[in-house]
């Protein structure tokens, strides 16, 4: 399952990995792919991920997903 979100200030590489790493230490990811230039996450999973567990650990690295 892949699932995309859009996270509010990430502007590098840094950021990137950072947003990465968090949010492939949820349960059930498989990868995470962030990209500051789209501001994108891209989430691969072998279920369904709660959003909430995604926000947490986008936060937990230092950024934020948009709302909507």
């Amino acid at each position: 399952m892949e699932t995309s979100y859009q996270v509010v200030g990430m502007t590098c590489d840094h950021c990137e990995r950072r947003v990465q790493g968090e949010v492939s230490l949820i349960p059930g990811v498989e990868s995470a792919r962030a990209d500051a230039a789209a501001a994108t996450l891209v989430v691969v999973s072998s279920a369904a991920i709660d959003e909430r567990s995604v926000r947490e650990a986008v936060e937990e690295a230092g950024y934020e997903l948009a709302h909507g």
